[in-house]
């Protein structure tokens, strides 16, 4: 096989039908950018549950005198409360499942409060009495949470027990759906380009349809004469490929690592290697998509 001959059919095939090809090496790009940012969101959700799971803590809410009266009848709970709770913490039975626990008074309750919600207009209007005493329990392992839950739900004096992951499971849940809509779009890009892969190879061939035949009547076989044209789409996209992990390299690098993680510190985020690990499938992605789009195209309508 002379590959010599291969490479110039290719060069001229790309020469004649450059707007095309730059038009499949924008539509692939765009569509592995959202691909690549799809995969780089479920990986930053994986390590944020990681994260922020195990530092979720189990909130018992003790009652005020402003609590509803069908939960807390009694009104504010009472320093017997107080001493109950204390002493069911520290029993034979929930002691094993704890880490460490603190109670945080009106005062304190109040103080973080202004401190959280400095800027909200609302802070102006909230008193200490109106903010829950509570004690914040950390467990060794925080999926034993319904074990505290249980003990102390339903409690005289017990507003409310709060697993805090449950705080957390509705933000990776709205984040989960904006990864899924970033794969939806993906993929009708994605099938998109493969469309206009397979267009372009087919008016390329189209125009070269006395060559194909010329080739044909010398004994060519079928996978010589239609390797250029799926070299062709190989490498629109493969440089699609490129510019995607080009564009998740600068995402990473001056938004996620350059903004994000300077203003949420305490957050762990994707990096560098994350997404340089992604650069290799991505570009397998483009070139397999090209190449099957192209050879189906090839083998569908070039009959000489």
């Amino acid at each position: 096989m002379r590959f010599s001959f291969v490479f110039s059919e290719m060069g001229i095939a790309i020469k004649r039908n450059l707007s095309m090809i730059i038009s499949v090496i924008l539509v692939t790009f765009i569509s592995l950018t959202f691909v690549g940012t799809a995969g780089l969101m479920q990986q930053q959700i994986g390590s944020m549950k990681t994260y922020w799971y195990d530092k979720a803590q189990v909130a018992v809410y003790l009652c005020t005198k402003t609590s509803p009266k069908d939960i807390c009848p009694q009104g504010e709970a009472s320093k017997d409360v107080q001493k109950t709770v204390k002493l069911r913490l520290k029993s034979n039975t929930l002691e094993p499942y704890i880490d460490k626990y603190y109670f945080e008074n009106h005062a304190k309750a109040y103080k973080t409060f202004q401190k959280e919600f400095k800027d909200n207009a609302v802070a102006k209007y909230v008193t200490p009495a109106q903010l829950n005493e509570t004690f914040w329990i950390n467990l060794k392992d925080p999926n034993k949470a319904p074990i505290i839950i249980e003990s102390f739900s339903g409690l005289s004096g017990i507003e409310e027990v709060k697993d805090q992951r449950s705080y957390l499971d509705q933000i990776f849940s709205m984040l989960n759906i904006a990864s899924l809509a970033a794969i939806s779009i993906a993929g009708l890009m994605l099938f998109s380009a493969v469309l206009l892969i397979s267009t372009t190879i087919r008016l390329s061939a189209v125009m070269r349809r006395r060559e194909i035949g010329i080739m044909r009547l010398v004994g060519a076989s079928n996978f010589y004469i239609q390797l250029p044209f799926i070299l062709e789409g190989v490498v629109a996209g493969v440089i699609g490929s490129l510019l995607a992990g080009g564009a998740i390299f600068a995402l990473v690098q001056f938004f996620v690592q350059g903004f994000l993680a300077q203003q949420l510190p305490f957050t762990s985020f994707v990096g560098i290697p994350d997404a340089l690990a992604l650069l290799p499938g991505l570009v397998l992605v483009g070139a397999g998509l090209a190449a099957i789009a192209a050879a189906s195209s090839i083998r569908r309508y070039l009959r000489v």
